[in-house]
């Protein structure tokens, strides 16, 4: 389906750049406007120019097409990755409140501070340190 959207698109896409180019230049910006050119008449003219919005209107419609179809089938993934929330544990039944554990699941937090835990550990000897 991808592929034959995409044949379309570049179809669209010739076509409308061969038209852009057999039209009249206007303002002749480069010098090279004037003149009797291939297709100078009138009703050539508003030919060319109305080929030209239609082929610019399928081509927005095809290029949204396209984007919509790349985007359809993407599920939103999350940055830190998919791991459950953290299970707090539940009060002990004689009123005292247990403190609260920390996740175990190996979080990117936890993964960091061990990372960084590693970074502090001395690599050769050590001087005495008073404490």
């Amino acid at each position: 389906m991808q592929t034959v959207a995409i044949v379309i698109h570049l179809m669209i896409v010739v076509v409308m750049i061969g038209a852009v180019l057999l039209q009249k230049s206007e303002g002749g910006g480069l010098g090279m406007g004037g003149g009797a050119g291939f297709m100078s008449t009138r009703g050539t003219a508003n030919l060319l120019t109305r080929t030209t919005a239609v082929l610019a209107f399928f081509f927005f419609v095809t290029s949204i097409f396209l984007s919509w179809y790349a985007g359809y089938e993407r599920k939103p993934a999350s940055v830190i990755g998919n791991q459950a929330p953290p299970v707090q544990s539940q009060p002990a039944p004689n009123g005292s409140a247990a403190p609260v554990a920390p996740p175990t699941s190996g979080g990117i937090l936890d993964t960091l501070k061990k990372a960084d835990e590693q970074d502090k550990t001395p690599a050769g000897p050590q001087a005495p340190r008073s404490q």
